[in-house]
């Protein structure tokens, strides 16, 4: 190894090390994720720490029945997913948020997650990015 690359090979770690010590290096954290088959589709819901308990259970519930499903997912062709900003939520105080949006109809499960979470962004009132909590594929 060159004095040059055994610089910057110690630069390097010096400044990990000084990143993680003072907290400015980022984990991500592992989203779990409930599956269920539900007619002609695979549900998915993505457990993000900002959903309350109702949420989860309004979600699990659209999960696994097709008429609640209905309701968030109109017409469930193709792809669809379902993005909420993590500072408002799905439903709050009863309601739905306007900020949770579920788009269908989409050709590939990236293409409906990347319309939801743009979607929900430009209807958010500010905060972190939207994310997406449930997601809705034709079954295999």
């Amino acid at each position: 190894m060159t004095g040059y690359a055994k610089t910057v090979g110690r630069g390097l770690a010096i400044g990990l090390i000084c990143a993680a010590a003072t907290g400015a290096v980022a984990v991500a954290q592992a989203i779990e994720v409930e599956e269920a088959v539900l007619g002609d589709a695979t549900v998915r819901l993505y457990l993000h720490p900002f959903l309350t308990p109702d949420e989860l259970t309004t979600l699990r519930l659209v999960m696994t029945n097709e008429q609640a499903l209905a309701l968030f997912v109109p017409n469930a062709d193709g792809f669809a997913a379902l993005a909420a900003a993590p500072a408002e939520g799905v439903i709050r105080e009863g309601q739905p948020v306007a900020s949770a949006i579920a788009l269908a109809e989409l050709p590939d499960a990236a293409a409906a997650s990347k319309a939801a979470t743009a979607a929900c962004d430009q209807a958010k009132a500010g905060g972190e990015p939207c994310v997406v909590v449930l997601e809705v594929a034709p079954a295999q």
